[in-house]
């Protein structure tokens, strides 16, 4: 009997910084890298997967918030970034850079959040300016700097 093929990771994902309308940001700790702290990330779960159905259900995953019930923006824009080489086992070999699609998702003030405890082990709501001065992405660091500008547009739910 042979061996399945390994299943990689797609190198291609979604990045949802959450907020308030006042400007609080949703950050969270990963689990596996204490002292991480980000916005919902993950990978599309397959080649054809669009954008915008995996934010959601990355949302959902990672927050139990359901943001097809709240203000998810598509800010067409997407970052290409080097994969931390501890993460670079998860993709086929060679695999070393990665697309991400950035989206915005604004709740209302108390928002309920249930993390995933596999993913994250705590979360805060911040300042725009401390959430974007806690994370070493910069991906993430310069969409929680650009909430609120002009570029970012709505999308039809």
């Amino acid at each position: 009997m042979s061996t399945p093929p390994p299943q990689y990771k797609i190198p291609r994902s979604v990045l949802v910084v959450i907020h308030t309308p006042g400007l609080k940001v949703l950050m969270m700790e990963r689990a596996a890298w204490p002292g991480f702290w980000q916005s919902v990330t993950g990978s599309l779960d397959r080649e054809d997967e669009p954008p915008r159905e995996a934010a959601i259900r990355e949302v959902l995953e990672e927050t139990g918030i359901d943001a097809a019930r709240h203000d998810l923006v598509d800010w067409g824009v997407e970052n290409d970034f080097e994969i931390f080489a501890k993460h670079r086992h998860r993709y086929a070999p060679g695999v070393t850079h990665n697309c991400e699609h950035v989206f915005s998702l604004r709740v209302t003030e108390g928002t309920a959040v249930t993390l995933a405890p596999d993913e994250h082990s705590g979360f805060r709501w911040m300042a725009q300016a401390e959430a974007a001065a806690i994370t070493i992405s910069w991906t993430n660091r310069d969409a929680i700097l650009a909430l609120g500008e002009p570029k970012v547009r709505s999308q039809p739910k």
